[in-house]
């Protein structure tokens, strides 16, 4: 293991000497792709698809691009090269041009040749870049060639293969070549600014351009903004000017712009600007972006976008998918940013590196605020060993720092969902830092910069001097503390989703479910806090990479959507804590049914949103005009005697913001026939007859060891006590800082407690009850169980104990039955902390679910999802809705194909848990249940977790109904 350890440090500082001598092409601009350009029929070609792909050791193969290697099934060794080689026809319109690549994406190292000419190279992934290719071209048939390292300095300093659990090498991105005439834009700075009053708007406009000839030239540019109905705005020209052989020169103009539409998250406006390269009055070169009238500020300790103040409800984002890994796929991109609008998500972060240019355009045209991050990460923290080796403040790295911080800035500053540029993830600050974000504020000035540290206490606080501070999973007093910060305050890690827990989440995918009341008060308290900016959930998608060879590896289900894009329970749970609507202070009146509307958006009146109210089914319009960030009342008329009432509230964009379930309808009480009650006993049991019940407890262990209907077995045991432990297993590896996930891990198994013996047993036979008390001895402690067998067909069951083992912190505990594995169909009633959810739910209110348990031994299934929806997967113990935790119950039933059924009936405060187990149903009624043992939970997450310590006591109940 030492010599191994070694060996790595070598070749790592290898990596470190070889990044200072290579010669890089320091990526001063980026030129924009035209649209055209003078001569030319068509300006650009994509070269996605097949590519050549071979190593040293290996023969030529076809490989897709964009696309990882190792994704394809294809293995580089650490500094090994791959070579990529693509032969293109060079249109015969570009014969007189300057040809172009731009690569958006290669990790980590490449080497750009044509024709076997080196061109350039290039250090560092998710980011684009080009390369003029005009001196080495020729007529007809090239053959373009790329040579691949990864595992190089900046996959280093990005752990970007160390985090994903395998090498992340390839093109990632697309690949687009292009013709640009002799005298080309390129660059183009956009910036939008507003008067006092947010009327009127300034539209600065800086063109770079380049005389690539060798002789004087003269250029002009025209401007052309249009509105999103074609409408022109305004057209500008600058006269032409002289530019000496090989000069560039920027061109600016500052255009007035009255009462332009805004973009915002809420309001995603766009205009397009089209950029003509004018020569001899002739246009050379056409360019096409899309542009938003967005300004950012910081007034205190507050963010405000076109002068208010705003609140970020965000999620974390990797490019990721099972079978792709990290290379990006254009719908996929615009999925994700469908999906998490959907979910009343207005912001972003890219987590740890920047993000495509297509989820970009979608943030743009769809609405949401983007963070778009550096590939820097986990310097000098302990998440990254090499940092035990390097010193973090050594001004060697800074160069590369810089390097990528500034592609960040030149490849995303177009799109006007981009807010702010994350320096880097959770790393220490220091001088080195401080020159970048220097650099990053000279090279765009219309935006903010953040450091992902933590802006408080001991831990990674060395005084970041971004303009955004941060803190990563603060606990619920964590809004409180912005109070007092002197710049906004930002969670840019916060409420994880239980992932490190796994084979508890993988027993009982409940746990999902109660992650969603705590995000609503977490989310309550950031909102109310005002210099606190708000955050971004962690994390955003499912990090599980599943490799050619079989194996799944990466950080494992963090995700409120699953890989494939399924939602999970988590997703409606963040959909319903970032509402822009919150409803309250429902009151029947005379004339219908008020409630009291809080308008949480920061822009949109609700005049604006659509607003429906069914009554008994009816569907009644309503309207509102409470302002942002105000509170009002709506009346739904019709409504005073209706036994069910929703009302849903639709955003502009079509996606439904709020929905809300109302019903005064009150249960029927159950009348519940008679049942005669008789009553045997030999030495060794209690034999109690109730109707076509009988019952049959051992006297010897004080527990039901038989429940029969009309002969035909019921249950096999219990209600017996059962204490489940909490578990915070992750499969018997650690997490990727470490290692990685592990697929092939195994559903806990539970028991009821081991009773040594009843100590006492005595039998009351009443008027209308047959009572049974046991004092019981158990492994654990020592305890009390009664049944009440009542003529009216109910079997109550109630326990206490007191603990007299060592310490043990508990998930659940109540009375745990084991039925026969024909009872097999679940219906549940609850009082969930949402009135309302989706039907694919597992904590829908009102549900039916099938066991369906399947033969699947992994954590996930290979591959491909197991079914449509989420809900429905299923392992060897059921499927996810069958054997999820059921909080909340009013009631709960099991049932078979003969009709017999074993229903529990509740207050609201108990939860039920049912599971495949030793070819049985098992089934819990918790008295107490937590929200599962992830350990990076905090509060309210964590809150109410439990300990039992010795000499504690528990108590609890249960009331069955066997039909």
């Amino acid at each position: 293991m030492k010599i191994k350890k070694i060996a790595i440090w070598i070749v790592l500082c290898a990596f470190l000497s070889s990044a200072q001598a290579q010669r890089h092409l320091p990526l001063t601009y980026l030129p924009p792709v035209p649209v055209s350009v003078q001569g030319t029929d068509e300006a650009s070609l994509s070269l996605n698809g097949i590519w050549n792909f071979r190593t040293d050791q290996s023969a030529t193969a076809a490989i897709n691009v964009p696309g990882e290697w190792e994704m394809q099934g294809y293995h580089v060794a650490p500094g090994e090269k791959a070579i990529y080689d693509k032969e293109f026809t060079l249109p015969a319109s570009w014969v007189d041009k300057r040809v172009v690549v731009r690569f958006d994406a290669v990790s980590s190292h490449a080497i750009v040749k044509v024709n076997g000419i080196m061109i350039g190279e290039h250090e560092g992934g998710f980011v684009a870049f080009h390369m003029d290719l005009t001196s080495a071209i020729r007529p007809g048939k090239n053959i373009l060639t790329v040579e691949v390292r990864a595992n190089t300095i900046s996959d280093i300093l990005g752990c970007v293969s160390q985090y994903a659990a395998h090498t992340v090498g390839g093109i990632l991105r697309k690949v687009t070549l292009f013709a640009l005439p002799q005298v080309y834009i390129a660059d183009l700075n956009v910036n939008s600014t507003f008067d006092n009053q947010y009327k009127h708007a300034k539209l600065d406009l800086s063109t770079q351009i380049v005389n690539h000839t060798r002789s004087a030239q003269y250029a002009g540019l025209r401007y052309t903004l249009k509105d999103k109905d074609g409408k022109v705005v305004f057209e500008k020209n600058i006269s032409e000017k002289s530019l000496k052989a090989l000069e560039s020169k920027q061109l600016d103009i500052r255009i007035a712009v009255d009462k332009p539409n805004h973009w915002t998250a809420e309001t995603p406006y766009l205009y397009e600007l089209t950029t003509e390269l004018m020569n001899d009055r002739h246009m050379i070169q056409r360019n096409v972006q899309k542009v938003g009238f967005r300004e950012i500020k910081v007034a205190g300790n507050q963010l405000l976008i076109n002068g208010k103040p705003i609140k970020l409800k965000g999620v974390n984002r990797h490019s990721i998918h099972p079978l792709l890994g990290r290379a990006s796929d254009p719908e996929l991109d615009r999925k994700d940013a469908a999906l998490f609008l959907a979910a009343n998500l207005n912001y972003i972060r890219t987590s740890h590196y920047p993000p495509s240019e297509e989820f970009l355009q979608a943030a743009d045209e769809l609405g949401l605020y983007v963070e778009s991050e550096s590939a820097l990460n986990w310097i000098q923290h302990h998440a990254s060993p090499i940092w035990q080796h390097w010193d973090y403040q050594d001004p060697k790295f800074l160069p590369l720092m810089i390097q990528a911080n500034r592609e960040n800035v030149m490849t995303n500053k177009k799109h006007p969902s981009v807010i702010l540029w994350s320096l880097g993830n959770e790393s220490r600050w220091s001088k080195l830092w401080e020159e970048v974000n220097r650099t990053v504020k000279i090279l765009d000035k219309s935006r903010l910069t953040g450091f992902h540290d933590q802006t408080w206490g001991g831990f990674n606080n060395a005084g970041s001097k971004a303009d955004i501070a941060n803190y990563h999973y603060p606990g619920i007093n964590g809004p409180a503390i912005t109070d007092t910060a002197s710049r906004p305050t930002l969670f840019g890690e916060y409420a994880h989703l239980s992932t490190y827990n796994r084979r508890e989440l993988l027993t009982d995918p409940g746990i999902r479910d109660l992650f969603n009341a705590p995000m609503l008060s977490f989310f309550d308290s950031i909102y109310v806090h005002k210099a606190n900016l708000g955050g971004a959930v962690w994390s955003g998608i499912d990090d599980t990479f599943h490799l050619p060879d079989g194996r799944i590896v990466g950080y494992g289900p963090w995700g409120p959507l699953d890989g494939w894009r399924r939602t999970k329970p988590e997703y409606y749970g963040i959909k319903k804590a970032y509402s822009p609507i919150r409803v309250s202070n429902i009151k029947r009146t005379k004339d219908g049914i008020i409630c009291t509307i809080q308008n949480r958006y920061d822009f949109r009146s609700l005049e604006d949103v659509k607003i429906v109210a069914l009554v008994d089914g009816k569907e009644i319009q309503l309207t509102s005009t409470i302002k942002p960030h105000e509170t009002g009342d709506i009346l739904i008329p019709q409504a005073n005697n209706a036994d069910t009432v929703e009302i849903i509230f639709t955003d502009p964009r079509g996606f439904e913001i709020e929905h809300e379930l109302f019903t005064d309808k009150k249960p029927v009480k159950e009348v519940y026939a008679y049942k005669p009650l008789s009553l045997k006993e030999d030495s060794a049991f209690i034999y109690i007859t109730q109707g076509d019940i009988d019952y049959s407890i051992s006297k010897t262990y004080g527990v039901i060891t038989r429940v029969r209907k009309n002969k035909e077995l019921i249950l096999t045991k219990g209600p017996s006590l059962a204490i489940i432990a909490a578990n915070t297993e992750d499969g018997g590896k650690p997490n990727v800082a470490g290692e990685t996930y592990q697929n092939n891990i195994y559903p806990l198994k539970h028991y009821p407690l081991y009773t040594l013996f009843a100590k006492n047993v005595s039998v009351e036979n009443m008027k209308d009850s047959i009572l049974v008390n046991l004092d019981l001895s158990y492994q654990q402690g020592e305890g009390k169980q009664q049944f009440i067998f009542t003529k009216d067909g109910l079997l109550k069951v109630r326990y206490e104990m007191e603990y007299l083992k060592s310490d043990i912190p508990v998930y659940q505990y109540g009375l745990m039955m084991e039925l026969p594995l024909t009872f097999d169909e679940l219906t549940w009633h609850r009082e969930g902390p949402f009135s309302y959810y989706p039907q694919n739910h597992i904590g829908r209110n009102k549900g039916f679910a099938k066991l369906n348990a399947n033969n699947v031994y992994e954590a996930e299934a290979y591959g491909k999802p197991l079914a449509a929806d989420w809900k429905d997967d299923a392992n060897t113990l059921g499927s996810n809705d069958f054997r999820s935790t059921k909080a909340n119950i009013i009631s709960a039933e099991l049932k078979r194909h003969t009709q017999s059924k074993v229903k529990v009936i509740s207050n609201g405060r108990q939860a039920s848990r049912s599971w495949k187990q030793d070819e049985h149903i098992q089934w819990l009624i918790a008295d107490y249940t937590n929200n599962g043992s992830e350990p990076f939970y905090g509060s309210p997450h964590s809150n109410d977790r439990l300990t039992l310590r010795k000499g504690d006591k528990i108590k609890g109940s249960l009331l069955l109904k066997i039909d």
